[in-house]
């Protein structure tokens, strides 16, 4: 039995994409966790779990910066 198999799907997908959003925003753990609290992005992962399982880390990324931002982040052009 692999790793992962022993996790349930929705929490190793909460962890992978918090983990990815604290990277791109080069967030603390402890500042994510107080933006968890406030916004719930946990929570809203695991709403979103059906059609996040099928999108792509950027996609996924890309709607939490809309919920947790209210905008949509430009990609930076240099």
């Amino acid at each position: 039995m692999s790793r992962t198999t022993l996790i349930n799907p929705i929490a190793y997908l909460q962890i992978h994409i918090a983990r990815l959003f604290m990277v791109r925003h080069d967030l603390s753990i402890e500042t994510f966790l107080a933006m968890n609290a406030e916004k719930d992005i946990l929570g809203f992962l695991k709403l979103g779990y059906e059609p996040f399982h099928l999108t792509g880390d950027d996609g996924i990324l890309d709607e939490l910066d809309e919920y947790v931002y209210g905008e949509k982040l430009q990609p930076c052009i240099m």
